[in-house]
């Protein structure tokens, strides 16, 4: 029996993109952290407009400790793309949010360190193992 494969390969670099949550089946909110780790080292100014839930961009503050360039009106995040993402020590502030972090750290110089880990650990069960099996180099430290 053979298997079927989608063999996929990014850009150099990714372009800027315009994202606004909606409800089912528009852009899901619980993807839109990741998106903008994401949109972090994108070509260009990006905009992603939250609205299903407030407060959602807790965690932009950590991606800015790292070199990102994110400014936040109300529900929208207007993101400048940057070169690279610099390593930090930073906080996961929710499970999204956190994860989010763990893509940004993947793209940075260097090591990163994130604390507060347990919000990822709750929601993405092997996260370290699964993305060490692509490639990445993370380590659980337990203190």
């Amino acid at each position: 029996m053979t298997k079927d494969r989608v063999m996929l390969q990014a850009p150099k670099k990714l372009n800027a993109a315009d994202i606004r949550t909606m409800p089912y089946p528009g852009f899901p909110t619980d993807m839109q952290a990741i998106f903008v780790s994401i949109l972090c080292i994108a070509k260009g100014t990006s905009i992603v407009v939250e609205n299903i839930f407030e407060n959602r961009y807790k965690y932009t503050n950590e991606l800015q400790r790292m070199g990102a360039k994110i400014t936040i009106e109300g529900r929208t995040a207007v993101i400048k793309g940057v070169r690279k993402l610099n390593k930090a020590t930073v906080q996961a502030t929710d499970l999204r949010g956190g994860a989010a972090l763990v893509l940004a750290a993947l793209s940075a110089s260097g090591k990163t360190k994130i604390t507060n880990i347990e919000y990822i650990l709750r929601g993405y069960e092997n996260l370290d193992k699964k993305l060490n099996d692509l490639g990445a180099n993370i380590t659980k430290e337990v203190e």
